[in-house]
């Protein structure tokens, strides 16, 4: 598989990158392009301050959302859809002309977005963007390594904006394998995988798994244990995986990741090890032929979330999915003993593509934050407090590298914290004052969340009382042909206040933003049973979920 550079915009002049001037001094640094930083930017330039915006990438400008997060796989998942609607995925042919139309729409999209985004920084006569990896050199003094060479910034206020980077687990060859990616690579191959293999399964993995299926990719998700979403409610979880299986996506479970290496066809070999299994033959993975073997004949028929592979793709054969030869099998000291090591299969799979979805950690390699007396955290965050302030006087963090919830509107609403202090305000706006933070993950069905779902009530010791509604039931679904899913709500028995929403819904993306409203303005369940909304509309359903 091959890949290729978002397209190049226009980079700062000699005013942005300056080479006769090494020296800066200014009111305020931004480290790092993303949402917070850029508003906050903005807004400082706006008040008369002097700001430099220090950015490492300028395939970067504008922050991860609209580079390598949510627009451009939104975009991605918006093209799959079509295909899927349009039948486009049913052919090699079709597939591929689908694929390479969706890459350069996404393409297209985020080319224009960063464009606009740099200029709206740079072209103002307070703001600097300076394009470089900056480090500390003191409490108030960083160095940015440039094409031209390293300009030394002297700042008042020094803003933390630096995002996250995709977490790689320490697998052996995972880092060398042509074929393996990050959802960053993934999203910008010039041609489609016809088999992917997800490494995780976490929100992320399965978002790129949903789409890939609408594009007609045949995907094989990899667990690392035997419970799916694990943090959701089981019935919310099984909805979900029912969803994904129905579009062909496979799932195994209790599966670890022990090697990668290249195929000897092109494509990616994984030797993947399997507890709670019990067949085998005595061969090692390695010394296996790759491509030998047939689509999941192994481990097809299993029934349980311990030895499993899920339905085949309608629109794929068997074989079209990762290829898995069943090549050893370590057997459990005793059966009888409690502490005995569970039986384990190995497993050779072989794939056009693997995705590594196994989270994002904070970006702080490089900075040299001691320099400064900036301290992480045991997760390797930096430090804030409430305030967003770090440990050292005068400089703040804001976004995914202060180790909060990792979403654009997060960073948006961490740009409030720290400008409320800025502009003289009476009493700061603070982390604790943030209300609700609902989600969503867009899957061919969207599935959103806000508040408590009924695991986490149940553990907090609440009295409460669960609505349900199917998605079937609401007139909008069934005319816009989108009648799965489900809806749940967990409503205080005594009170009646709403203490989270789960929605597996088409548009569940929109409505939620409802639910959290009425939370935050404490209204009780039955302001939305009986609340007026336009018909027909997704969000009327919130009327009979509350009743």
């Amino acid at each position: 598989m091959s890949t290729s550079t978002p397209n190049a915009i226009s980079t700062p002049n000699t005013t942005s990158t300056p080479s006769t001037s090494p020296t800066i001094t200014t009111d305020a640094l931004i480290i790092g392009f993303g949402k917070g930083g850029k508003t906050l930017a903005a807004k400082l330039s706006a008040a008369g301050r002097k700001v430099v915006v220090a950015e490492a990438s300028a395939n970067m400008y504008g922050g991860t959302c609209i580079n390598i997060g949510c627009l451009p796989s939104k975009s991605l998942i918006l093209s799959a859809e079509q295909a899927r609607r349009d039948g486009a995925n049913s052919t090699p042919e079709t597939r591929e002309a689908a694929f390479e139309a969706a890459i350069k729409e996404k393409r297209r999209v985020t080319s224009m977005l960063r464009d606009k985004n740099y200029h709206k920084l740079a072209d103002q006569d307070n703001i600097t963007v300076i394009t470089g990896r900056a480090h500390f050199t003191g409490p108030h003094s960083v160095e940015i390594a440039t094409a031209e060479g390293p300009v030394a910034v002297t700042a008042n206020k020094i803003f933390i904006n630096t995002g996250a980077t995709p977490r790689i687990p320490d697998i052996p060859g995972i880092r060398t394998t042509p074929g393996v990616y990050t959802s960053t690579g993934l999203m910008d191959l010039d041609d489609m995988p016809q088999r992917l293999v997800i490494i995780g399964s976490g929100f992320i993995g399965l978002e790129f798994a949903s789409m890939f299926a609408d594009f007609g990719t045949a995907v094989t998700v990899l667990q690392h244990n035997a419970e799916f979403l694990p943090r959701e409610d089981a019935d919310v979880a099984a909805a979900i995986r029912a969803q994904l299986e129905a579009q062909g996506v496979k799932f195994l479970f209790n599966a670890d990741t022990k090697a990668i290496a290249p195929a000897a066809d092109g494509g990616v070999r994984l030797s993947v090890a399997v507890k709670g299994m019990t067949r085998g033959a005595s061969q090692a993975c390695d010394s296996t032929p790759a491509g030998t073997g047939n689509a999941h004949t192994d481990i097809t028929g299993a029934t349980d979330a311990t030895d499993t592979a899920t339905t085949t793709s309608p629109t794929s054969n068997p074989t079209d999915h990762a290829t898995m030869s069943h090549v050893q099998t370590k057997p459990s000291d005793d059966g009888e003993s409690r502490f005995a090591e569970p039986a384990e299969a190995r497993f050779c799979l072989t794939t056009d593509a693997v995705l590594v979805a196994t989270g994002r950690t904070p970006n702080v390699e490089g900075l040299h934050l001691e320099a400064a007396g900036v301290e992480l955290t045991e997760r390797g965050a930096v430090k804030v407090d409430e305030l967003l302030r770090t440990t050292a006087a005068d400089i703040w963090a804001l976004g995914d590298v202060n180790g909060g919830p990792q979403h654009t509107y997060i960073s948006l609403d961490d740009y409030r914290v720290v400008w409320s202090q800025l502009n003289g305000s009476a009493r700061p706006y603070t982390v604790k004052d943030r209300k609700h933070v609902p989600s969503s993950t867009f899957l061919a069905t969207p599935y959103s969340r806000v508040g408590l779902n009924e695991r986490e009530a149940k553990a907090a010791g609440l009295d409460y009382v669960v609505k349900r509604l199917p998605v079937a039931a609401v007139p909008k679904a069934q005319v816009m042909r989108r009648p799965d899913g489900l809806m749940k709500a967990i409503v205080e028995r005594n009170t009646g206040r709403v203490l989270g929403a789960m929605m597996l819904s088409v548009e569940s993306h929109e409505v939620i933003n409802i639910v959290k409203l009425a939370m935050d303005l404490d209204a009780p369940a039955s302001t939305l049973r009986d609340m007026v909304f336009t018909h027909p509309t997704i969000a009327e359903a919130l009327n009979d979920l509350f009743a």
